[in-house]
């Protein structure tokens, strides 16, 4: 059977909200180097994961953070056996494979990442190990994928334009309501009627952001809510320790939150 069709039979649930599965389809026909750029739990992760599988292409994902070094990405030496070996890092797996590799959240990282991944940006397509002398050219159906949340951006932790410019990039936002509810009901097995108050108070939450809140509320979060909800939970209760507790851990925005809760569903 052809690799596509049996990924897209495979592939998990993703709603599309406009023509990124297409924009992504071609850009990796290209081998173009993919950038998602949208907030958290809107559902980059799970595009990417849609989208491996459509493709049929084997998935690296690395949650990007803080002590993520270069030599975690690449490889290193370790001693096995009595025998020092070199170990290839997932992007070094996924350039020799054929597959993608996805950098969750790559402003996380340490400088030294970005400087790894421009060879493989420009129509070179290597990646350079210094620690083996070895100059790995990318498989043809190796794919670069990373994301980061514009959002959290400060002067520390920004993309360098020079990094920015090699990739192409589709901006991602939280899905419309009715689309929310169909992903929400499909994830929680929660009547979408039921779901429907949920995104309305998802909606008053995210136009908080940059007030109250740094963040809106996530997709993730309403699935995890409705899915709560589902099981047997109340509803006051759900929405508290999924839609309220993890926004902020201080007293009196909480207070103002459950309020607004109390609005919603009265």
């Amino acid at each position: 059977m052809d690799g596509n069709l049996m990924g897209a039979v495979d592939a998990p649930f993703y709603q599309p909200q406009a023509d990124e599965c297409d924009v992504f389809t071609a850009a990796a026909s290209r081998r173009l180097p993919v950038l998602l750029k949208g907030p958290t739990g809107c559902g980059k992760t799970r595009f990417v994961a849609h989208m491996a599988a459509r493709l049929g292409r084997p998935l690296y994902t690395v949650a990007c953070h803080d002590d993520l070094a270069a030599s975690d990405l690449i490889g290193r030496w370790l001693l096995k056996g009595g025998e020092t070996v070199w170990v290839d890092g997932p992007l070094t797996r996924a350039v020799r494979e054929g597959a993608i590799c996805y950098l969750d959240e790559v402003v996380e990282a340490r400088k030294d990442v970005t400087v790894v991944l421009h060879p493989l940006t420009d129509d070179r397509r290597i990646l350079p190990i210094d620690r083996t002398g070895e100059e790995v050219a990318a498989h043809p159906d190796f794919l670069l994928v990373a994301s980061y949340n514009p959002g959290y951006q400060n002067i520390l932790k920004t993309l360098k334009p020079s990094t920015r410019q090699r990739f192409v990039s589709l901006e991602f936002g939280f899905p419309k309501p009715d689309q929310e509810t169909l992903i929400v009901a499909r994830e929680s097995g929660l009547d979408p009627e039921r779901v429907k108050p949920l995104i309305r108070l998802a909606g008053k939450l995210r136009a908080m952001k940059g007030q109250d809140l740094e963040e809106g509320v996530s997709t993730r979060l309403v699935v995890y809510a409705a899915s709560l909800i589902a099981g047997g939970m109340g509803l006051s209760r759900a929405v508290d320790i999924a839609m309220i507790e993890p926004l902020t851990d201080d007293a009196d925005v909480k207070a103002g939150l459950r309020d607004l809760v109390l609005a919603v569903f009265g």
